[in-house]
């Protein structure tokens, strides 16, 4: 790698290419850059031509490049829900509701991004497998239960706790399925339910507690408002995923 330094002005040329890279600007931690190339040489961002590799590949099926695609584009997604995380928790500390609001709206746009792309992908190839959120603040319980659920066919996402929950659903597409333990931290069980009912974006997703405690002693209410199922811990996995089939109506796998 050939390491230069430049001043506002000053060029970089490669001449057996006809290429030329000229420093138009320097301002604080960024430099912008004009690039001079013959037509049929392609000047890419590096993170565009990283997406077009995936769109263009020619090892890969159609449905191959657009599920990586798709991939690639909840991994930018997860990179800014943290950026706007941040930026929220700072409004919030200085009291601005109107660009607390304007994050939140960005929020939404972001989601239904997401929404959009994975309705394309599915609407041309089979059908996609169902989707669940396993929150479980506990790491040997969420690690060996989401590993059974995927051998099973499910596509998992974890989350830590409830508010790790909450920030991801804020985001991404609305999941079939939200499989919860009652007491973690931030936000617990109880709390997790009542955020979720209450917003209409999340309408329609089935909440299933995976908890140890007695559904009577925490009076959360059972069924569209609160809870759709309880499996009591410890957890019988095979019995899990047939009340996960029985209530989505789908093909249960033996595993």
């Amino acid at each position: 790698m050939l390491v230069l330094s430049r001043k506002e002005s000053d060029r970089i040329v490669f001449p057996t290419l006809g290429i030329s890279v000229e420093v138009l600007r320097i301002q604080g931690n960024t430099t912008r850059l004009g690039i001079e190339a013959p037509p049929e040489i392609p000047v890419l961002r590096h993170e565009i031509a990283d997406l077009k590799a995936l769109l263009f590949s020619t090892d890969q099926t159609a449905d191959q490049q657009l599920r990586r695609l798709l991939h690639a584009v909840r991994d930018r997604l997860d990179v800014a829900a943290e950026l706007l995380n941040e930026l929220h928790r700072h409004f919030e500390q200085n009291g601005d509701e109107t660009a607390q609001r304007l994050v939140l709206d960005v929020f939404g746009q972001l989601r239904a991004l997401e929404t959009e792309a994975a309705t394309a992908v599915d609407s041309q190839h089979q059908p996609r497998p169902t989707r669940a959120l396993l929150v479980e603040d506990d790491a040997n319980e969420r690690s060996l239960l989401a590993s059974y659920l995927q051998m099973c066919g499910l596509e998992i996402t974890v989350a830590h706790d409830g508010q790790d929950a909450l920030d991801f659903l804020s985001l991404h597409a609305v999941p079939d399925v939200v499989l919860l333990d009652m007491h973690m931290p931030r936000c617990d069980g109880k709390q997790l339910v009542r955020r979720i009912r209450a917003d209409a974006a999340l309408a329609g997703v089935k909440l299933f507690a995976v908890s140890g405690t007695n559904p009577s002693s925490l009076g959360i209410p059972t069924g569209a408002l609160g809870i759709d199922r309880w499996f009591a811990k410890p957890i019988d996995p095979e019995h899990l995923v047939a009340g996960i089939s029985a209530e989505l109506g789908i093909p249960a796998v033996a595993v």
